[in-house]
């Protein structure tokens, strides 16, 4: 099993796709990790030897801010923005959805089950 940047990947997939399951790196970047280190992309994990695997490894940590480093960083601006104030960070605060969308009827994911209102019912 290899295991890049904190993350055991999947031997049985295909590079591309099992570079995917780390966070921060998604299709276009796993393609291009590929064709910077020459790796086809219909090779399987596990067909890799471990040279290929180091060369993986240090490409994506001299290249790509993933996994507890990514996180860390858009937790930070979400700090940033709910102590300034502004309307993205009360709506973080409030827990209410940031990007405009309807919350008389819908954002049930974001606001968490419906609450009973007392007298509502007919």
């Amino acid at each position: 099993m290899a295991r890049i940047a904190g993350v055991n990947i999947p031997t049985g997939k295909r590079v591309p796709i099992a570079l995917t399951y780390i966070t921060g790196i998604g299709h276009t970047s796993a393609k291009a990790i590929c064709e910077e280190l020459k790796i086809e992309p219909s090779r399987r994990v596990n067909e890799l030897s471990d040279q290929e695997v180091i060369q993986i490894r240090e490409h994506i940590d001299a290249n790509y801010t993933v996994e507890g480093d990514l996180r860390r960083d858009v937790q930070m601006n979400v700090k940033r923005l709910m102590d300034l104030g502004c309307y993205r960070g009360l709506r973080h605060r409030r827990n209410l959805p940031v990007r405009g969308q309807r919350t008389h009827t819908n954002a049930r994911t974001r606001k968490g089950p419906a609450k009973a209102i007392a007298g509502k019912k007919k």
